[in-house]
């Protein structure tokens, strides 16, 4: 069996996310602000086609993490390994490189340079960032534990994420797929 999965990551910290909000029709909406600049990374894999997401939050982005969060990702998606898992990753140094430790049953698919249109992830970035948006936090601490939440959320909400993520030309290769 065949699945194709997508990856990407994600910031979240302590320089806000600020958005559009409603106020009282004469008055101005304020939005409170701590700009420090620390962070915490988002690691998300999520299956375009049922919706299923995995989410990981993990201090820094570099191969030695890309690594654990591979590892991890593969005992959630395929513990019994029996399926080759495709996995749609855009060229960051930490997808392309040699010293990075793929697990067996995973196949990194580096999507074209430059085009986000075609990674199912970059369509959830705003479901996580809705948690933090519009919010002060004085340590990352604070944005971790609403991340977390959210991020469980996420993972429980398949029609949500299949929704946002599953882009026509994925499900249409996947209905040819079933019909043969």
């Amino acid at each position: 069996m065949v699945e194709v999965w997508g990856e990407d990551e994600g910031r979240l910290g302590l320089k806000p996310i600020t958005r559009r909000t409603w106020g009282a029709k004469g008055s101005r909406p304020i939005a409170l602000q701590c700009r420090k600049y620390q962070w915490l990374h988002a690691y998300c894999f999520v299956h375009p086609v049922s919706g299923r997401s995995f989410w990981l939050l993990m201090p820094f982005v570099n191969t030695d993490v890309m690594t654990i969060a591979l590892k991890q990702f593969a005992k959630y998606a395929n513990p019994r390994k029996k399926k080759l898992i495709v996995l749609l990753v855009d060229q960051a140094g930490w997808h392309t490189t040699d010293k990075l430790t793929v697990p067996e049953g995973v196949i990194l698919m580096p999507l074209p340079a430059h085009t986000p249109e075609l990674q199912p992830v970059e369509c959830l970035w705003p479901l996580l960032w809705a948690s933090v948006a519009n919010r002060p936090f004085t340590d990352l601490d604070e944005i971790e534990e609403k991340a977390i939440a959210r991020c469980q959320y996420l993972m429980r909400t398949k029609k949500l994420v299949q929704g946002r993520a599953g882009f026509g030309w994925i499900m249409r290769a996947e209905e040819r797929k079933r019909l043969g």
